[in-house]
């Protein structure tokens, strides 16, 4: 099974719009970090998470690491990508894009949330992307229109 570490964002987006389970779907056991978890401030949302068993929350196992990554990432973000590389993670889900430069920068595998809905589109998880991104961007996920034109594209819509 892939190792897969998720950050705040694409949990709350997804939890918020009632598809956090395509996560267990698409990747089966999804792994956290306490950080990831305290950045949950809704309660209800952070109830959801926490009460998926298919979510691992995990540790990052040298934290002296977190000091290198500071000046521009939050606490989760940093421990993900520390825990990503001490485990080998084959993907790490993140959506904050100086985050995702940093991952790739890493050597890291990423995608965010709307690589999440396209691939759950792509196997047939989901019949149509825009209500999806629609319900995203009323839920506060902002969605450029060049980005969500790209992505209808490619989900064949």
């Amino acid at each position: 099974m892939r190792k897969v570490i998720a950050n705040t964002t694409p949990l709350i987006a997804l939890a918020n719009i009632d598809q956090l389970e395509l996560l267990h779907e698409l990747y089966g056991t999804i792994t956290v970090l306490q950080a990831v978890i305290d950045e949950i401030i809704c309660e209800p949302t952070k109830h959801r998470v926490r009460s998926a068993e298919w979510i691992k929350v995990e540790a990052i196992q040298d934290p002296s690491q977190k000091d290198i990554f500071r000046a521009r990432l939050h606490a989760g973000e940093v421990e993900v990508m520390i825990l990503a590389r001490e485990q080998n993670a084959d993907l790490v889900i993140m959506n904050d894009n100086a985050a995702k430069k940093t991952a790739k920068f890493l050597g890291l595998n990423v995608t965010g949330t709307l690589g999440i809905l396209l691939k759950a589109k792509k196997e047939g998880y989901l019949e149509k992307m825009e209500p999806i991104m629609n319900e995203l961007i009323l839920d506060g996920l902002f969605i450029s229109d060049t980005v969500k034109g790209y992505v209808l594209k490619e989900a064949g819509e």
